[in-house]
């Protein structure tokens, strides 16, 4: 708190002694809380702390070339459910910055967010509904050298929740407009390359590395219609660490590629990614590996899957596995596997595109673990490169936006997923799949004054797991500050048929929002930009307010 209060002043100070300059402050205000009780249709027991709330206050002040902000979060009594422990019962100043830019110099003290080339080999970024903010303390330095070529610096500490990561992390990352540096107006070549580095005491282990390397490198191009690119990075040989305990002092090296190529004209899209990742886990303190709750990742692995809407399309999700375990209860590499993304709108006064255009969307993934041979005794393992490795998603999905007339919208949705039972749940990989077909019909009617009626239909088959379920939602909006909702989906083919429901709404005036809503969560895992949390049952009273200044 005093550090809030000091970091307040100065920038108070700061603004009073400018206040004949252009100066201007801009923040936000977000609370996120909930009420949890005690449910016995789910077996949900309260926790002593029923009542949790995640408070962020973000301020910012600017002046000419200068900016300073800070961020104040507070997690009492509590964080909210599923959250990482670490913030329970904590409150005080998260984050601070200084920064100065100009036309070709940007300096930034303190905390600070980045990203090299994809995000790879190096990013970090604030998910409140993650939990999950790995920002860098220390200097980050960005420099245009020309026109053509970029270059940046960070070294610092990765933030812990209000504390920071055992390891100092250093990394340097150059881009280069190659097509501008040579003056080709024919085709647009982009070069990087980045180098990030983590240095950590060993406590007088010598078999353990001091500092551990990723080198990596990317082209990207476009000529007229088409665009591809490509990023490989390697990474220095490591420990491999499972529940914060190193499991054997022999180092592991790890790789990663990463290819798409694309084509893109008026009505038509097409794009594929492929992806292969070998033990390709990094983290600001070799220990924070496989925790469960993203903390002090140095790099951003995404699930390369549709990110899907519907309460049923999003029970069965891909988590990305980039691990390398050998155990006797369970072995792992890494995994390889591709997307495909397929766009197309069929024009209007078409027989398919009717009066107003059909847009039609198809998306493939397919993910499979590593094909490699395990020597568990001497914890030594070989990779092919693709092989034939254990299955762990494989999704078909198809979605068809049609307008009906200037009121009626609707869209369709159908999706067939497999995906390994050690994904949706966690542990070990290539036991069990669980296969699942799901239907969704989605209907919009607009009146006049921004009223609008959403009503959506869904329902999953299948076989394995908890069975069948069934889900709606009815969603209306009394004009476009005002809207409210009611859902449920129902797990009718599993042992306890349960109904998952909710009712709620939100109000927004300006730049504040409220919602509130009640019900029952369904447990697993949540992915928001392929990134997931697991998440427990839990039923209870929410809320969520956020205000833009």
């Amino acid at each position: 708190m005093k550090k809030l209060l000091f970091l307040t002043a100065v920038l108070f100070q700061i603004y009073f002694s400018n206040a004949q300059e252009t100066g201007y402050f801009y923040g936000g205000l977000e609370s996120n809380s909930q009420w949890l009780q005690t449910d016995e249709g789910i077996n949900f027991l309260a926790p002593e702390d029923q009542f949790r709330a995640n408070n962020y206050i973000l301020l910012n002040y600017n002046l000419g070339k200068f900016t300073a902000g800070v961020q104040y979060e507070s997690y009492l009594p509590s964080a909210l459910l599923g959250y990482d422990p670490i913030y329970d019962n904590q409150n005080n100043v998260a984050t601070y910055y200084f920064n100065y830019k100009d036309e070709s110099l940007d300096i930034t003290g303190g905390y600070f967010y980045e990203q090299f080339g994809s995000g790879l080999i190096l990013r970090s970024w604030e998910d409140r509904q993650l939990g999950l903010n790995n920002a860098f303390k220390g200097l980050n330095i960005k420099f245009d050298a020309t026109k053509d070529l970029s270059l940046k610096a960070v070294f610092g500490k990765q933030r812990y929740g209000f504390e920071e990561s055992e390891g100092t992390i250093q990394g340097l990352d150059a881009d280069l407009s190659l097509s501008g540096a040579l003056d080709i107006e024919s085709i647009d070549i982009q070069l990087g390359a980045s180098y990030v580095g983590r240095n950590q005491d060993t406590n007088g282990v010598e078999a353990i590395p001091t500092t551990v390397g990723a080198y990596g490198g990317r082209l990207d191009f476009i000529i007229d219609n088409f665009y591809a690119g490509v990023e490989a990075i390697i990474k220095d040989p490591d420990v491999v660490a499972n529940e914060g305990q190193i499991a054997s002092n022999k180092l592991y090296d790890g790789t990663a590629l990463q290819v798409n190529a694309g084509y893109a004209q008026k009505g038509l899209g097409i794009n594929a990614t492929f992806r292969r990742l070998e033990n390709f886990s990094f983290f600001s303190d070799r220990l924070a590996e496989g925790n469960i709750f993203n903390q002090q990742v140095i790099n951003y692995v995404p699930g390369l899957t549709k990110q899907q809407d519907y309460l049923l399309t999003n029970i069965y999700v891909y988590n990305p596995q980039p691990r390398l375990i050998i155990e006797s209860f369970d072995q792992r590499a890494g995994e390889v596997g591709t997307q495909f993304d397929l766009y197309y709108t069929f024009k209007k006064g078409s027989a398919l595109g009717g009066r107003y255009g059909t847009k039609l969307a198809m998306n493939f993934s397919y993910w499979g673990g590593l094909d490699a041979e395990y020597n568990i005794e001497n914890r030594w393992y070989k990779a092919k490169f693709i092989g034939k490795g254990h299955q762990l998603f494989r999704d078909f999905n198809l979605e068809i936006k049609k307008k009906w007339s200037k009121e009626w919208s609707s869209v369709l949705t159908y999706q067939n997923v497999i995906v390994d039972k050690g994904i949706v749940e966690g542990g070990p990989l290539g036991n069990t799949s669980i296969l699942a077909n799901i239907g969704v019909i989605e209907t919009t009617k607009r009146f006049n004054d921004g009223k609008a009626l959403r009503m959506v239909a869904q329902h999953l088959w299948s076989e394995d797991d908890r069975k069948n379920w069934a889900a709606g939602v009815l969603e209306y909006n009394f004009n476009t500050r005002l809207a409210i909702y009611a859902a449920d989906n129902w797990n009718y083919g599993g042992i306890d048929k349960i109904h998952y429901y909710s009712v709620g709404g939100s109000y927004s005036k300006g730049n504040t929002r409220l919602g509130i809503n009640y019900g029952r969560q369904r447990g697993g895992l949540i992915c928001i930009g392929g990134v997931c949390r697991f998440v427990p049952e839990n039923t209870g009273l929410s809320a969520n307010l956020t205000v833009a200044f």
